[in-house]
């Protein structure tokens, strides 16, 4: 054999070498990979579970004379003082359907199952069933906030948009704007002459009446000592100190109104008893909120720069929730920042062994306190009316 026959075959075997290692590493790995992960948890292949039996030693015997269910253990008693059932000092209430309130952080809405289930009835990614009434009532009972669902709320079938700022604030919307199976009146204009034609309560049953007491609340000369004036109040601040805040049980919003008229933007809390009180409220231009007095503030600890709230707050509310409920006005104020409590009323002596005492427990500075008498239904119900203009002390909690 020549050289070049002889230079010729070196690499040929070469070649052939690395080709029987390649060939050999392969299968050893393919071997590896399927004997390690075949029974590993991320396999495709369901793989059979091993059943293993553990001992566990039996619980200790309970003590019936502790019932767990009615005394439960290491809660802290201010939580058990918020959370138990109030008795309502009025008795049933037709809004709620009991004579009692759960304050909520919850839990009462295993209580209702039955209603509970049927507000939780409904099919995935549909519609929701038509059921504001059902909601609110689990919501005034204390099952708050409600539970989240996935279906759509019906709408107006042929939705008007609300009118445009600034006339909006005191127009009133369209009546294709709601969906009114819930209330009794089924257009805008029964709601304004209910006051006129319709007999028995309804909430704030004259407020739907832009034209009639809701175009002169708060402005111009007092009646009486008892009707502060938006503009009275904002004088005991420095101008443009007072900018944002909340008005709880507000109505139709017109207080809202008011003072975004004065750039200052107020929330409005409101439930819907018998008529549309949010959706004419978001179509005036402000904001509602949907929340009931028993529900903690949704606002931070000393941000807000006003609370007010007329008529809402009142005897009707059980005292322990009273007292927290305004103390809980006192932890989202700043410092400085005014509580302006409209017509609180009550009755009779209530007034100075009561709820005076309650609320100058809270420790407010007091910048007004008005007390008269309530006439409207007769002065043989010896009823008192309230107004104050107290204040969260720039010293205070620390």
């Amino acid at each position: 054999m020549d050289s070049t026959s002889q230079t010729a075959a070196k690499p040929f075997s070469c070649n052939n070498l690395f080709f029987l290692l390649l060939l050999l590493s392969s299968n050893l790995l393919t071997l590896f990979v399927s004997t390690t992960f075949n029974n590993a948890s991320c396999s495709l292949k369901p793989q059979p579970q091993i059943a293993t039996v553990t001992t566990v030693d039996p619980p200790p015997p309970e003590d019936n004379d502790d019932d767990s269910e009615t005394n439960p253990p290491d809660l802290p008693p201010e939580l058990i003082a918020f959370t138990s059932p109030q008795q309502l000092p009025l008795g049933f209430n037709k809004n709620f359907d009991s004579d009692q309130i759960f304050p909520p952080i919850g839990s009462p809405c295993k209580i209702f199952q039955d209603e509970l289930r049927r507000y939780m009835s409904y099919e995935v990614n549909g519609s929701c069933p038509d059921d504001e009434l059902l909601a609110q009532k689990l919501l005034l009972r204390g099952c708050e906030p409600l539970p989240r669902r996935r279906c759509r709320p019906a709408a107006p079938r042929d939705y008007a948009e609300p009118y445009s700022l600034p006339e909006s604030l005191w127009s009133t919307p369209s009546d294709s704007s709601v969906v009114w199976t819930a209330y009794t009146c089924k257009n805008y204009t029964c709601l304004i002459n209910r006051h006129r034609n319709q007999k028995g309560f309804d909430d704030c049953k004259d407020c739907f009446d832009l034209n009639g007491r809701e175009k002169n609340r708060w402005i111009g000369e007092s009646i009486s000592d008892l009707d502060f004036s938006i503009d009275d109040v904002l004088a005991v601040k420095k101008p443009g100190s007072v900018r944002i805040g909340l008005d709880i049980g507000g109505g139709v919003a017109t207080f809202a109104v008011r003072m975004r008229e004065r750039n200052i933007t107020i929330i409005t809390s409101s439930m819907n008893l018998n008529g549309p009180f949010n959706s004419f409220i978001a179509a005036r231009g402000v904001v509602p909120l949907y929340v009931s007095i028993s529900q903690r503030l949704p606002f931070f600890d000393n941000t807000l720069d006003i609370v007010h709230s007329m008529h809402v707050l009142s005897n009707w509310i059980p005292t322990p929730l009273l007292h927290f409920l305004i103390f809980d006005i006192y932890r989202v104020l700043r410092p400085g920042g005014l509580f302006w409590l409209d017509h609180f009323f009550c009755v009779g002596e209530q007034m100075e062994k009561v709820y005076a005492p309650l609320i100058e427990s809270v420790g407010f500075s007091k910048v007004k306190w008005v007390v008269g008498k309530k006439m409207d239904r007769g002065p043989e119900l010896n009823e008192m009316y309230l107004s104050a203009l107290l204040e969260k002390p720039l010293m205070n909690s620390w």
